[in-house]
């Protein structure tokens, strides 16, 4: 079962917050009367295509097909300044532990191997000072983690001085700032649009796409992208003619 996850869903209860009711397992669970097992996660400000098995021996087939790297996702990402057109970011990754929830866990564990693979789909300048220019660069990444690793697109964004708008932690807080005051998108513009993989036991492909949400598809239009990621990615009620209205990057 695969659910589009909104930005600010947790996937399940965390120590990180604790006063949270609402989380993605229970209310599928609630939902299909029976229980359901996440195969992998999502940080809770991250949008998009996430992927639950009905049954234990699924949820073992398909989470080893993710760690096999047997499973292509592929991510939307708006990040500060020109992107290269494409590159591979080879970037071993230290573990962030959370104080709540992974103080049993190892500290100073080795760097773990990280690879993820981008393209720059659109750019677009804005003419605002947001920072020491007069002009604010941007664009639009579809990024293709090889491994899993925790926040690795975020960090790996960061790493080449492209941090995702929207990033409370490893992003830059007046470019955040102006996309929620200027132009309606106080989220983490970070989107798992797509999901490759094999059915665990009909071994027929499967291709699983989460459509963007409001707030993605009404940025997007008013920078002018939506021609750069396939129609179906757009919102689903911008087929119907009744979607959200563009954003005005230039006010």
């Amino acid at each position: 079962m695969a659910i589009n996850k909104p930005s600010g869903l947790l996937v399940h209860r965390s120590a990180i917050d604790r006063h949270e009711t609402r989380f993605a397992l229970q209310l599928l669970r609630d939902q299909l009367g029976q229980r359901v097992y996440p195969v992998h996660r999502l940080d809770k400000p991250t949008s998009g295509a996430l992927l639950f098995a009905l049954d234990p021996d699924s949820a073992r087939a398909l989470s080893q097909a993710m760690e096999e790297q047997r499973v292509q996702k592929t991510y939307l990402a708006v990040v500060r300044g020109y992107a290269e057109p494409a590159g591979l970011i080879d970037h071993p990754l230290t573990e962030e532990l959370d104080k709540y929830s992974d103080h049993k866990a190892r500290q100073n564990k080795p760097a773990q191997a990280a690879v993820t693979r981008y393209q720059c789909l659109a750019t677009r300048e804005l003419d605002v000072a947001i920072e020491t220019y007069p002009q604010s660069r941007y664009s639009l990444v579809q990024c293709q983690p090889q491994t899993g690793r925790k926040h690795q697109i975020r960090r790996h964004m960061k790493h080449i001085g492209h941090p995702i708008i929207g990033d409370a932690k490893h992003g830059r807080g007046r470019h955040n700032r102006y996309f929620k005051d200027h132009l309606g998108a106080g989220r983490l513009l970070l989107h798992a649009a797509s999901l490759q993989l094999q059915h665990p036991l009909s071994r027929q492909p499967l291709q699983i796409t989460a459509p963007l949400d409001q707030t993605l598809h009404a940025l997007l239009q008013g920078f002018q992208w939506l021609d750069a990621i396939p129609r179906q990615w757009h919102h689903s009620l911008s087929t119907h003619g009744d979607g959200p209205g563009p954003a005005n990057p230039d006010q």
